[in-house]
């Protein structure tokens, strides 16, 4: 038996170190591309805008295997990328706070996290494999008709947001109730935006929501409305607004990266297969980290592509081929 257990631990990291090494042997390009992958319900069975449990538990190993690695948006707008050499950030969004992001399952009077809920799963295999970092943003619908209001546990609500809050993870806004913000006037907006906020500071006082997810990918008439202002005595501020489409984002150390037009991934069967393996093909255009969070490195090829100013004191090294 303890042989046994003693060949499976070599196997296991055996296999790890195979999966790890082709990452490892990427050469460090900080103006590669990054994937924000967009996910929505995570349930049964798999459908246009479904993952389940299993699949979803996959696409994370996937990452993992190839080298990816979690970090929050937030990181991303603050162009913090504090990873080890050779890996690439990925970002996970979940929109829409439907119930299996995030549910929790009572007991014998014991309430626990269902591990086949996008939480569950992201927990366990975090607890599994801890170097693959910790990070995902929630675009939740606090006055949406069920089954979507906040995971659709009312008795749960305060205590499932001060938990993502708590563990790393990040709010979004996501409006009210999914309004289209194309069809109203400004003040609509500004109240759809900010009556989320409000109903997620009751849950969590003073957080505020940095960037907002687009219902149905759909911009309002003019975009500062949803980017600053306040309504019925409640402020915002967003440092970015996500499409739900359009590939992967420019780096954030790029001239081309706008936080107010960033474009996700769909985590469907099809779409992400197909982005994993463009950048299995093209390992050129994908991000990769060179380890030190005061450099940034990239192709001399490429120097044009950067940003005219980056933060303090971040400096640039160049690689040639």
């Amino acid at each position: 038996m303890k042989l046994l257990l003693v060949l499976s631990l070599i196997l296991t990291a055996a296999l790890l170190l195979v999966s790890f090494a082709g990452a490892a042997e990427l050469a460090p390009n900080e103006l590669g591309r990054v994937m924000i992958l967009e996910y929505h319900k995570i349930d049964y069975p798999e459908e246009r805008w479904t993952r389940t449990p299993e699949n979803f538990r996959r696409d994370l190993e996937t990452l993992y295997a190839k080298g990816y690695r979690l970090i929050n948006l937030g990181d991303l707008l603050d162009r913090r990328i504090t990873l080890p050499a050779g890996t690439t950030p990925v970002v996970l969004t979940f929109d829409d706070s439907s119930p299996g992001q995030f549910r929790y399952l009572e007991s014998n009077g014991n309430v626990q996290i269902d591990p086949k809920s996008a939480v569950g799963v992201l927990e366990a295999f975090i607890a599994e494999k801890p170097d693959f970092g910790r990070g995902a943003t929630f675009y939740v619908l606090p006055g949406a008709s069920k089954p979507n209001r906040l995971f659709n546990q009312p008795e749960y609500e305060g205590r499932k947001l001060q938990y993502l809050v708590s563990h790393g993870y990040e709010i979004g806004n996501h409006t009210l109730w999914h309004a289209n913000l194309a069809k109203y006037p400004e003040a609509t907006v500004r109240a759809q935006v900010a009556d989320a906020q409000t109903w997620i500071q009751r849950h969590v006082p003073d957080y505020r929501t940095r960037t907002l997810a687009l219902p149905h990918g759909v911009y309002p008439t003019d975009v500062s409305w949803v980017l600053h202002g306040s309504a019925k005595g409640m402020s915002y501020s967003h440092d970015a607004v996500l499409m739900v489409s359009g590939g992967p984002a420019p780096s954030p150390f790029s001239r081309t990266f706008d936080p107010v037009h960033l474009p996700r991934i769909q985590a469907v069967e099809r779409e992400l297969a197909y982005w994993i393996g463009y950048f299995d093909k093209n390992p050129g255009e994908r991000f990769v980290s060179d380890g030190d969070a005061t450099a940034v490195t990239i192709p001399t090829a490429r120097r044009d592509h950067l940003r005219a100013e980056l933060p303090h004191p971040l400096r640039i090294l160049e690689r040639k081929p």
